[in-house]
Parts: structure tokens; C-alpha cells; sequence
């Protein structure tokens, strides 16, 4: 992804992130001269930059002549995320309750959306946690679930490489580089691949049936049981 697919998260058009990388590069400019260095019509040109100055990404510089120049990304960056947290608390209080998913289960594609599922549902626990995940997906995991092991969570973990978490009871196994199992709360389950190669063919399964919870939960423990006795 490219810094200007990354700005259009940041609420910019694609336009308008053009133009804002033209003003990072130039300094403050003319309509006309932003028209000039991108290439877009002088109509517009002006009407990015009035997006950008609504945004708060660019500042108008009243001389002779009106240029706009953009505000640092660290600032507008912070006001952007500021916003959007006060918005997410306010969205919050004035949501109804969620029914809770009892049966059935979703289907999580794309290597961004299952990692933000994986690190949602650890941060979802409240007792334990039981994860079998191989070592470039656990350090990915890893801040999260050094907090959660320091508010004493129970975490159980099988991995590939060595991996320290006080607390917590880690077992070394061989696995595929991809694949994901988590239980948390023996509630909810997170099961399948984050190819980081191809992250359109990333996929998972998430479930709070408590039948499919509990045969993952088995079927970890079998294996926990094998490790113990191979190891012994």
C-alpha cells in the first residue's frame, strides 16, 4: 500500500491526498501552481484544496496572492484520530445492546480483517486464553497478550519457537506457518490461515457455539496431552 492508498484512510480523496503530498513537497501554493505541478484542472484543484483545508490537512495563507499550505502530518494525524475517538464513544452510548451470535459462525476474509479479529477476540478475554499459533503470527499478538498475562489471565499457548510470557504455559510443536486456532473464555473460537504472501486468500472462522467451542477445546487438549507425554 502506498503512502497515498494509506492517506485515503485517513479521509482524504484520492485527489486531495495528491495534492496534500504536493504541498509536503513544495510548501505553500497557488490553486493555480497545485493545478500546474498535478496535473488535475484548476476547478478541481480548488476544490481539493477547500476539502483539504475542511479536513484540517492544509492551512490558507492569506499574502497577495491565496496559497495553501498543509499542516504536518503528525498534527492532522492526531486531530484525526482524537475525532474519530470521540466519536466512537459518543457512537457507543447511543447504540443498542448487540444480540450475541449464539449459533452459526462468520466468515472473516483478508489478512487485516482476520489479524484485527484475532487481536479483538484476545482482547475480549476476561479468564483464559488457549492459542495455537506459529511464531510470525504470535509476535504480532504478542503486546496483547503480555497484558493480558499481567492482569492473570490463565494463557495456554502452542507454538514453534521458543516463546517467554510469565505466567503463562507455553508448549513447542511443529505447525503450518499460517494457521490459527484460538479459544477464549471456552466462549468464543477463531480458526483457520493468515497468509501474509496472499492476503486476499487469508480466512477464518469465528463461532460462539458452544458445541464447536467445546470440540476445539478437546481437540487442544488431546493434543497438550501428547506433547506432555512425547516430552516426558
Amino acid at each position: 500500500m502506498d503512502v497515498i492508498e494509506k492517506l485515503i484512510h485517513f479521509g482524504l480523496s484520492r485527489p486531495e491526498a495528491n495534492i496534500y503530498i504536493a504541498l509536503i513537497k513544495h510548501g505553500a501554493l497557488t490553486g493555480y501552481e497545485v493545478a500546474k505541478l498535478t496535473g488535475f484542472s484548476r476547478s478541481n484543484a480548488y476544490t481539493s484544496l477547500a476539502g483539504l483545508v475542511e479536513k484540517g490537512a492544509a492551512y490558507i495563507l492569506e499574502e497577495q496572492v491565496t496559497k495553501y499550505t498543509p499542516v504536518a502530518f503528525e498534527e492532522f494525524s492526531r486531530n484525526y484520530l482524537g475525532a474519530l475517538t470521540g466519536y466512537a464513544q459518543e457512537i457507543l452510548t447511543e447504540l443498542p445492546a448487540p444480540v450475541r451470535l449464539t449459533e452459526g459462525y462468520l466468515t472473516i476474509r483478508g489478512s487485516r480483517q482476520v489479524m484485527d479479529k484475532l487481536k479483538n477476540t484476545l482482547l475480549s478475554a476476561n479468564y483464559r486464553v488457549y492459542a495455537s499459533l506459529p511464531s510470525n503470527i504470535l509476535k504480532q499478538a504478542d503486546e496483547i497478550l503480555r497484558t493480558l498475562a499481567g492482569q492473570g489471565l490463565k494463557i495456554v499457548l502452542l507454538t514453534d519457537e521458543d516463546y517467554t510470557l510469565a505466567g503463562s504455559t507455553v508448549y513447542l510443536t511443529p505447525m503450518p506457518p499460517t494457521q490459527i486456532r484460538l479459544i477464549v473464555d471456552s466462549e468464543r473460537i477463531l480458526t483457520g490461515e493468515l497468509i501474509a504472501e496472499k492476503p486476499e486468500t487469508s480466512t477464518c472462522l469465528y463461532s460462539e457455539n458452544q458445541n464447536l467451542v467445546n470440540l476445539f477445546k478437546e481437540m487442544l487438549q488431546n493434543e497438550i496431552k501428547l506433547l506432555t507425554l512425547t516430552s516426558s
